[in-house]
């Protein structure tokens, strides 16, 4: 498939520009990302919130998610409240900021006590509904108790994205009805995972949003390398098959359902094409 012909089309909901994996050709790699259209950086702890704006700085399509992953719940736990002073702080004062994330559960590797993780994750989405943000979600071997907690929420305005969906149908369902869209990435194109293509044609393109994850999760011409945000047109290329036609501009249209309610100042700027935006609000 050829990259550049997607080049203009293409998003990726969730990367993490700012590892170390990418430290031998940066440039490069950002160069080839500021051709896609929109671009959602990912932080995972207190320590990666800076360098994670600091990419979108570089980048005028790139925004910025920040949030505590599950493993890191117990390092924000030692803080008290510090860390939602501090997640509160960034989301309202830097533009490119448009949500809390990624959070969630993890239950496979439990790197936090799951007490822990459970008590970060409630009080961070109690954050997004205050500052009206949407959640980018991170579950692993947790789907009851994750939805379990959002239910308990769901007289707010739920609204997010369910990052690197791996169960099945009736879960991608109960999701979908809470207010989020379905996270689909590089396991999407792997020869065996003829769940995850079911799951997307069940729930329709209207209830998903193209991802990748990088450096992790590429797809499978990729395999056992590193990912990137050009990579995405490989997932693209994937539902294309599946939808039978050309859903860029619908999976752009999700895009938006998520994060333009209160930033339309900032979607301008894509949809202008401009260079970069302001790094305060």
């Amino acid at each position: 498939m050829e990259i550049e012909r997607y080049e203009k089309k293409l998003v990726d909901t969730h990367a993490h520009l700012h590892m170390p994996h990418f430290k031998s050709d940066f440039q490069s790699v950002l160069e080839r990302t500021s051709r896609l259209r929109f671009v959602l950086n990912v932080s995972t702890s207190l320590n990666d919130i800076q360098p994670c704006i600091d990419v979108a700085k570089n980048l005028g399509n790139t925004y910025v998610a920040i949030g505590i992953h599950p493993h890191d719940s117990k390092d924000a736990f030692k803080t008290g409240t510090e860390y939602l002073d501090i997640l509160e702080k960034s989301a309202t004062k830097v533009s490119r900021v448009i949500a809390i994330g990624e959070i969630g559960l993890d239950y496979y590797r439990n790197l936090s006590p799951v007490d822990v993780q459970k008590k970060i994750f409630a009080d961070q989405v109690t954050l997004a509904l205050h500052l009206k943000l949407p959640i980018i979600l991170h579950i692993r071997d947790a789907y009851d108790d994750t939805y379990d907690i959002l239910r308990a929420f769901s007289y707010g305005s739920l609204r997010g994205i369910v990052h690197a969906f791996s169960s099945d149908e009736i879960w991608a369902k109960r999701f979908v009805k809470l207010g989020f869209k379905i996270g689909i990435g590089g396991p999407i194109t792997y020869p065996k995972n003829e769940m995850l293509r079911s799951v997307v044609k069940i729930i329709g393109e209207e209830n998903i949003v193209p991802e990748t994850d990088c450096p992790y999760l590429p797809p499978q011409p990729y395999r056992g390398k590193r990912n990137e945000p050009a990579y995405v047109s490989y997932v693209y290329e994937e539902l294309e098959k599946i939808f039978n036609y050309d859903i860029s501009e619908q999976l752009w249209k999700n895009v938006k359902e998520i994060f333009e309610g209160s930033f339309d100042d900032s979607f301008k700027n894509i949809e202008q094409n401009t260079e970069s935006g302001d790094d305060e609000k």
